[in-house]
């Protein structure tokens, strides 16, 4: 390639801020895979946030780049899986497999799309010490009209729609907003740029644990659990940002709760086909080749966690330990307690994404 902005490049990063900041340009936080694309006449690769080609995993973006992209360009934006239903990480993470056929089935059966947020070079520019105002104004008339499969993130400089957005979008499974500095320029890898994301407290049942990779006598993480309508206690996620000196302490103190699995919540006799609870030997959705077996527990302690947003009935990311709650029995902790954001179609957020097939 010969582009004034040639691959790797490290994105340019966001630090989180607790409030909307005044005087930037604000878009929606989107909940894909970060990549910068590089496009030279009918050369297409696709960068990731960590520099390495992700090219491979998505034929279907190369092959639409190639006809609705500028002919020389470099674009900053998201990869995403768009459904009817939202965002859908769970697939998206599905297409990062190292057989081609699967690729390949997997760019018809869920076709990804990109979602362009920034413009790093044009034709011979280089854009990246321009302010950004300018790399947006030129991204739109550059982009203008592109479809079906790249779009333009939507972008105000108005704070107040910004935050209605922040409380909206979440329905369509984005996860915040972002704020970007009108006057600065492109900064690979450095966070200059301000992301507000859903900060949210529940109640969960522990009721299992793996220990740490280096010590058998320490915990991994804790396994969290809420009770649906039905009185059945679901995995919806884990804990295990610790100490090492916690993690010790905290295997001691679980001990007195180790039980069989035989009479447990979560026993693997009993487990039914497609209920999503963990399943001994069962992949991990961030990890396929990793082992879910853990250490039952009798589901008595309660602890309240820090969490973003749900996806289907999970934490999206991993949640954050908060404090014990010895105050609340377990039966109490259900997903009644949880803020069920507003259902938002990413149609009205990106005309044609996520729209029916033939729509």
């Amino acid at each position: 390639m010969t582009l004034p902005v040639t691959p790797p490049v490290a994105p340019m990063l966001a630090k989180s801020v607790p409030t909307i900041p005044p005087g930037a340009s604000y878009e929606p936080k989107w909940d894909g895979f970060r990549s910068i694309l590089f496009k030279d006449g009918d050369e297409v690769e696709l960068g990731s946030r960590n520099e390495k080609p992700m090219t491979r995993y998505f034929p279907e973006l190369v092959q639409a780049a190639l006809t609705e992209l500028p002919d020389r360009c470099v674009v900053d934006g998201e990869i995403i899986v768009a459904s009817q239903q939202g965002l859908d990480f769970e697939a998206l993470q599905q297409r990062i497999h190292p057989a081609d056929s699967r690729v390949r089935m997997l760019s018809k059966a869920t076709p990804a799309s990109f979602v362009a947020f920034d413009l790093l070079a044009l034709g011979d520019d280089d854009l990246t010490g321009r302010p950004f105002a300018e790399r947006r104004a030129t991204l739109e008339h550059a982009l203008s009209g592109v479809g079906p499969s790249f779009h333009v993130t939507p972008a105000t400089q108005d704070q107040e729609l910004a935050q209605s957005w922040f409380t909206e979008f979440e329905g369509a499974g984005l996860d915040g907003v972002v704020a970007k500095p009108l006057t600065g320029t492109y900064q690979p890898d450095k966070r200059v740029m301000f992301k507000i994301k859903h900060q949210r407290t529940a109640d969960c049942v522990v009721a299992g644990y793996r220990t740490h990779k280096t010590n058998n006598e320490a915990i991994g993480s804790l396994m969290l659990g809420l009770y649906n309508d039905g009185g059945t206690l679901v995995s919806v996620g884990v804990i295990g940002a610790f100490p090492m000196a916690r993690r010790v302490g905290l295997y001691a103190e679980l001990q007195p709760l180790v039980t069989q699995f035989e009479g447990h919540p979560w026993n693997w006799a009993a487990h039914m086909a497609g209920e999503r609870t963990p399943r001994k030997g069962e992949g991990s959705r961030w990890n396929a080749g990793k082992d879910l077996s853990f250490v039952p527990l009798r589901p008595e302690r309660v602890v309240e966690v820090r969490y973003e947003h749900m996806e289907g009935e999970r934490f999206r990311h991993t949640a954050q330990f908060n404090r014990w709650r010895p105050d609340r029995t377990p039966e109490s902790c259900t997903y009644e307690q949880l803020e069920q954001p507003l259902t938002f179609k990413l149609s009205d957020i990106v005309p044609g994404l996520g729209a029916p097939s033939g729509a």
